[in-house]
């Protein structure tokens, strides 16, 4: 049975934070999963690979075509989600639209932040992963071998990128409204991972009045304070130390909430009610979003930063036509190949058959010879049964064939069998 490229889905998009958090998968937990994905459908997927970031987690599959339909559901049974929820925020592409969404997400046309590069590290992770666990193969190497090619093509060759608003700039702008200039604020960092170190970076440059790095480990906490001149403290220490900062900004791997609802209200009242940014981009989520409700705190979620990075998106829109051009040419591409690959083993049987009816046709002329018939008429006597044997089965497809399949084939005949002036 033929095998179909399948992306499936959801993403920032298509579903809320609260959605993607239940599906988001840890890099720990990608591997089992395609285990599992493997272990469900057999052979009818013989391909697979997880992405999962805290905007998307998606299923990229080289599988036989019924699988598409039962795809949904295994997402929903495997992340112990009622089909029903998690049906209205799912995607599915198969063929030219998985290639091209592929290439779309890798570009960073499909990304919260339109042109973010972060993407397309996280694909190349996920690729990794999938090698490691066995589950990558010829078909899903070369779409992500070409994905990387059309991504670097696209940022080297439109300015798809330029003048990008990222969720960590988008995060400052936030606090700035609320606090004005940061030079007088404290700020803590939960987390110590690529995210937050980028949005560290984006604070530091306002010059904040103190930098505070929580982390589970605290030898890397001190690896990221050390590059903003901060200092560090556990994530135990929290409850006590959460009323001295004006902005939190949480970014972990943890799969329950690191702040909660109870431990927010303590701060605040500590405070007393001077205003708390607090910006949670894990999913799941960090901060127990009834926290939301809460007088004087200022909460925001990856996908409340969305909203705000979408601005001046409008001046990028020239280079996002430029972009789907390249990537349009490059899926056709892509499915030139794919077509060029499934007619292998239809050439293959061809290459065979022509062989043996050879091998035949030679031993039978080699017999003659033996026998001392002429080299003459044994060399025509071959020719004469090659042809024949060429010619038989489209001489019968003529004679036999419907209407319909006799017009095809008169259309076909003059490239299978080029007249003499054109094979010159």
């Amino acid at each position: 049975m033929a095998v179909n490229v399948l992306a499936l889905g959801l993403n920032h998009v298509s579903a809320p934070v609260s959605v993607r958090e239940r599906v988001s998968l840890p890099v720990d937990l990608v591997q089992p999963a395609l285990t599992a994905l493997r272990s469900e459908f057999g052979g009818a997927i013989q391909e697979a690979a997880i992405l999962s970031t805290c905007n998307r987690t998606e299923l990229y599959c080289a599988a036989e075509p019924q699988v598409a339909e039962q795809l949904p559901a295994w997402l929903a049974e495997y992340n112990q989600i009622e089909a029903g929820l998690l049906k209205p925020h799912v995607y599915l592409h198969g063929r030219d639209d998985a290639v091209r969404h592929a290439f779309r997400v890798a570009s960073g046309l499909d990304s919260m932040v339109l042109g973010e590069t972060q993407i397309l590290g996280q694909l190349k992770e996920a690729v990794r992963a999938a090698d490691q666990a066995g589950s990558l193969g010829t078909l899903l190497h070369q779409l992500f071998q070409r994905t990387f090619s059309v991504a670097k093509e696209v940022r080297s060759t439109t300015a798809i990128g330029a003048q990008s608003v990222s969720l960590a700039a988008a995060a400052v702008r936030l606090s700035e409204r609320v606090f004005g200039d940061l030079r007088d604020a404290k700020l803590l960092f939960i987390g110590a991972g690529e995210m937050i170190e980028l949005c560290a970076t984006h604070f530091a440059a306002q010059q904040p009045a103190a930098i505070v790095v929580a982390n589970r480990t605290i030898e890397r906490a001190e690896q990221l304070a050390g590059r903003f001149s901060a200092s560090t403290m556990r994530l135990g220490d929290l409850p006590d130390r959460l009323a001295e900062f004006d902005v939190v900004v949480s970014c972990t791997a943890s799969a329950l909430p690191i702040l909660g609802l109870g431990m927010v209200e303590r701060a605040v009242r500590q405070r007393r009610r001077k205003p708390i940014v607090m910006v949670d981009l894990a999913v799941p989520r960090d901060i127990e979003p009834e926290v939301a409700r809460l007088d004087d705190v200022y909460l925001y979620s990856v996908d409340d930063l969305g909203v705000v990075v979408q601005t001046g998106a409008d001046s990028r829109r020239t280079a996002v036509v430029q972009a789907e051009a390249i990537i349009d040419t490059r899926v056709s591409n892509f499915m030139h190949w794919m077509q060029a690959r499934a007619n292998v083993p239809v050439i293959r049987d061809l290459q065979a058959t022509a062989q043996a009816v050879q091998a035949q046709e030679l031993e039978r002329a080699t017999r003659l010879l033996a026998k001392g018939e002429s080299p003459e008429v044994v060399m025509e006597q071959l020719a004469r049964a090659l042809t024949q044997k060429y010619l038989h089965g489209t001489l019968t497809a003529l004679n036999q064939g419907e209407q319909r399949e006799r017009e095809q084939l008169l259309a076909l005949i003059p490239r299978i069998f080029p007249s003499g002036n054109e094979r010159r």
